[in-house]
């Protein structure tokens, strides 16, 4: 007998015992909690899912320093989000999300970076369907014994890419964690926040410890000939770790601050002269970055200015050298900064939006957004200008909606996407490549995208 019949027959069996066995309250109180609890398991007890995809035609184009092009004029590629979380208990939840992302009729596979961890859902890659997401959150309703800080940890592969302000290119998306100038990758990790408006006065107040690993040390696999299984090799890479403090000073609806540092460890890179060698460690980075989006500029001014949207970043990120190592092609340590604002406006009809970004990074500028949306590469993490143009629009309310986005960036120096070592991450003005080498260095980059994209 399936879940569905059974419920009924119990509920029968109650109904009809009642006025036959009216003595025996006891037991019909039990049979009424059985009933109940079969109830939960054939209707609630289960995940709930989401979905999340879209169709996208990119024409994308690089101009190299020599002035030759690559290009590609119709790039058509898939991707499909599933989203799955529970809720046992009103404080824990469990959050998962699948994804696919390919090119039409071509598997690329994992072919150079493009099964690298902090990418392996952004890039186009084959039919494989891969975990982006999936962590156990606990809700917690008074820290240390303090009814007036609600707070909440979180444990797993945590959503850290499509952060605070750079969600606002990607149609009607809410921020995740964290700020979207300074991270934007995957990556594995917990979290522990809480709330402090209520013991402060200040509206929207909150602090966020988050600490990860972007890579793992050990290095031998199962069965392995040396028959250490992942254990760490001598001289081989160590763990890359990082921490990082988000801080909310003020959330009112309409203003929205935030403030983050984060510390990384043993960064990566291949050293120009030996890259046979493969990855080593060139030290670590830091970074501190300030955001503030405005939500309505005004108050009740007209319609065009309470719905248009303004934010602002600034971030900065300093290398830490260590045992003479060339990061970034120097042994000293290094200050990059990079400014980015923009905006979203109301246009034609009823819920579509036109958006404009423009972000600046100067020569020793360091992000960690390799997971940006974006096919040319991350346009935050450029050292030089980049320009975007962006208009959405409602098909279906929300669930079905089309956007038309063009991405262009122009590089004042070489290594923007680049690692941490001095072969692919040292700054080189463009008009200083040397004759002969300028097929090597991309000089600006263009990418028009099409999008028509289902989410429900």
């Amino acid at each position: 007998m399936n879940n569905k019949l059974t419920v009924i027959a119990a509920s029968l069996l109650v109904a009809f015992s009642a006025p036959l066995f009216a003595d025996q309250a006891e037991d019909i109180a039990s049979l009424k909690e059985q009933v109940r609890e079969l109830q939960k398991k054939a209707g609630g007890n289960n995940l709930k899912f989401s979905a999340d995809y879209r169709v996208t035609m990119d024409s994308i184009e690089y101009k190299m320093a020599d002035g030759t092009t690559a290009k590609n004029d119709g790039l058509l590629s898939n991707r499909l989000e599933i989203g799955m979380g529970y809720q046992p208990f009103d404080n824990l939840v469990f959050h998962g999300l699948l994804s696919y992302n390919k090119a039409y009729g071509e598997s690329l596979g994992e072919t150079g970076m493009g099964d690298f961890d902090w990418v392996t859902n952004e890039n186009l890659s084959d039919n494989g369907l891969n975990v982006k997401e999936v962590y156990m959150l606990y809700l917690g309703d008074q820290f240390f014994g303090n009814e007036q800080i609600p707070w909440t940890a979180s444990l797993g592969r945590r959503p850290s890419t499509n952060g605070f302000i750079a969600n606002n290119r990607e149609g009607y998306d809410q921020p995740k964690s964290p700020l979207g100038h300074s991270i934007n990758v995957e990556f594995d990790g917990l979290s522990i926040s809480a709330k402090l408006d209520q013991i402060t006065g200040v509206s929207g107040m909150d602090a966020k410890i988050c600490a990860g690993r972007g890579l793992s040390s050990a290095t031998f696999p199962r069965f392995s000939s040396t028959g250490t299984d992942y254990a760490d090799s001598d001289g081989g890479i160590d763990n890359i770790d990082m921490i990082g403090f988000i801080v909310t000073p003020y959330n009112n609806g309409q203003y929205d601050i935030k403030a983050q540092y984060y510390f990384a460890n043993n960064m990566i890179g291949y050293d120009k002269d030996n890259t046979a060698a493969g990855f080593q460690d060139f030290g670590n980075l830091q970074n501190m970055t300030l955001s503030m989006q405005v939500n309505g500029v005004g108050e009740f001014i007209n319609d065009f200015l309470d719905d248009t949207v303004l934010f602002a970043s600034a971030s900065a990120s300093q290398t830490l050298p260590k045992d003479g190592m060339a990061m970034l092609g120097s042994t000293d340590k290094e200050i990059g900064y990079s400014y980015w604002v923009g905006a979203t406006f109301p246009a034609f009809f009823e819920g579509d939006r036109f958006g404009l970004e423009y972000n600046h990074g100067s020569k020793y500028w360091r992000s960690f957004t390799y997971g940006e949306d974006t096919l040319i590469g991350s346009k935050i993490a450029a050292r030089g200008d980049a320009y975007e143009a962006y208009y959405n629009i409602p098909i279906i309310g929300e669930s079905l909606y089309f956007q038309l986005r063009y991405t262009y960036i122009n590089y004042d120096y070489t290594g923007s996407n680049g690692f941490f070592g001095s072969a692919s991450g040292t700054p080189t003005a463009m008009a200083d490549i040397a004759s002969g080498y300028g097929g090597y260095y991309v000089e600006s980059a263009q990418d028009l995208r099409a999008m028509i994209r289902y989410n429900y």
